[in-house]
């Protein structure tokens, strides 16, 4: 049996435990499920006792498979929100990510010279992603809490008896001064909160001693604290030097790529976080992505990988639709909760799979936008993949030739759980450098960018833009 490392990656529809071996090798896993609450308010929201148990259970799953377990370390969805009381247990529920309630507390920040200076400060665009806001959404309805965390930091509390955060998750927030990795006062009035009312700061390389009892691994091992899922998947796929991006795409998806320092663009298009050990990563996130697969297997009856198989005998360009996939809203790099989906070009010989092509080719000409925002700021060559919509051959071709770059797709589609593992064996000393991450992770499939299809995307991508603004101008 291998001595590992068991990442708990606290995602948006289930918690999943890896056992990492030295070498980034996943030996061991478990995943349980739970759902999203959501209402036509806008609310997404967990509840905090299910994703700890399912946390739990995934924990003694894995321990349950002999290995040596050398610590713990934790990752999981960026910008959630749990109010807890004197006990530090929850009085509210877990806000996710897709909380969009917040709306008016955008609309007071957002373009003002205070929300812009704010975004360079903190690396956080003023959404309603954010915890900033959800905070003040919070406060103008008077409604206060003993103490204010993420959800990973309410797990971390669970396992440590400690309620710590650390400058990964916490350059999320909106609330971090990204200069001085201290919290930010200006931001602090905008949310109504100080200081006393967040956990502690910490390095994500820092380490709490285990006090939850789980078979199989001892009191007192070390838990590290960890970082965010997205700054974790640029090291669980090994783009952490200069020119290589990370794409990761599940439910939503993501595009980063690794600095030395902190920064953002002069547009307020990109965001940027820690990932410790003085990496950064500069990128946007998208709100829908196969997310929009999802909606059209259920929308029109159709088993998703039947429909995908269609969708991929459609020809480049959806025979003639364009899609503006926001069932989410959308992030980068518009930043607009209040964005809606549209299907531009539908006549009545298309279908489900030309619809559903059309959604597909729309979140990778998003992701596409945002690759063009971080190139104002970065140069990027290369890009590494994870996430379940990889699953999907059809994903993975639009996405290369939307990028106009080769897509290297990790060996599996954990990337985030295997950052964090990268994460905690550098903590214990075994991993002398977060840059060797680009060594040990090889990505094992390569999909190559059609020439033609690239030129297809990107003479049409200009009319994406185009079409947002002509229906934002419409609200």
């Amino acid at each position: 049996m291998a001595d590992v490392v068991l990442a708990i990656d606290l995602g948006t529809t289930a918690t999943k435990v890896i056992a990492v071996d030295r070498n980034a090798g996943v030996v061991a896993s478990a995943e349980h499920g739970y759902p999203m609450r959501t209402t036509p308010s806008g609310e997404a929201t967990h509840d905090p006792a299910q994703v700890w148990d399912a946390a739990v259970r995934a924990l003694r799953e894995v321990a349950s498979t002999g290995h040596t377990v050398r610590a713990l370390s934790l990752t999981g969805a960026m910008h959630t929100l749990v109010g807890l009381d004197a006990s530090l247990s929850p009085v509210t529920p877990s806000l996710s990510w897709a909380d969009n309630r917040a709306v008016a507390e955008v609309a007071r920040l957002r373009g003002t010279p205070a929300g812009i200076a704010l975004h360079r400060a903190t690396g956080t665009p003023v959404h309603t992603m954010s915890p900033l806001v959800k905070l003040a959404w919070f406060a103008a309805r008077g409604f206060t809490a003993a103490k204010w965390c993420g959800l990973k930091d309410y797990v971390t509390h669970r396992l440590t008896g400690v309620l710590a955060t650390e400058h990964s998750s916490a350059s999320a927030t909106g609330l971090l001064d990204l200069a001085s990795l201290s919290w930010h006062p200006d931001a602090l009035a905008f949310a109504g909160v100080t200081t006393a009312d967040l956990p502690d700061l910490h390095a994500p390389t820092d380490a709490l001693p285990l006090t939850f009892d789980i078979p199989g691994i001892p009191l007192g091992t070390p838990v590290v604290l960890g970082g965010g899922d997205g700054p974790m998947a640029n090291l669980g796929v090994g783009a952490v030097v200069p020119g290589v991006a990370a794409v990761s795409l599940g439910t939503s998806g993501a595009l980063r790529v690794v600095r030395d320092r902190p920064a953002v663009d002069e547009d307020g298009r990109v965001f940027c976080y820690a990932i410790g050990g003085g990496l950064w990563v500069l990128g946007g996130a998208v709100s829908n992505g196969g997310v929009v697969a999802r909606w059209a297997s259920e929308t029109f009856s159709a088993d998703l990988p039947t429909l995908l198989d269609e969708a991929a005998r459609v020809p480049v360009g959806a025979s003639g639709i364009t899609a503006l996939p926001y069932l989410l809203g959308e992030r980068a790099p518009w930043w607009d909760p209040d964005a809606s989906s549209a299907l531009i070009g539908v006549r009545r010989d298309h279908g489900r799979a030309e619809i559903t092509r059309a959604l597909i080719e729309g979140v990778a000409q998003q992701l596409a936008l945002v690759l063009d925002a971080v190139r104002s700021v970065a140069d990027v060559n290369a890009v590494r993949a994870t996430g379940g919509a990889f699953r999907s051959d059809l994903w993975a071709t639009v996405l290369a030739a939307t990028l106009g770059l080769p897509l290297e797709i990790a060996e599996d589609s954990e990337g985030s759980g295997v950052g964090a593992g990268l994460l905690a064996w550098h903590a214990l000393g075994d991993l002398p450098d977060l840059t060797e991450a680009s060594r040990l992770i090889r990505p094992t499939k390569r999909i190559e960018a059609d020439p033609a299809a690239v030129e297809h995307y990107a003479r049409t991508r200009p009319l994406v833009a185009k079409l947002y603004r002509a229906l934002h101008e419409l609200r």
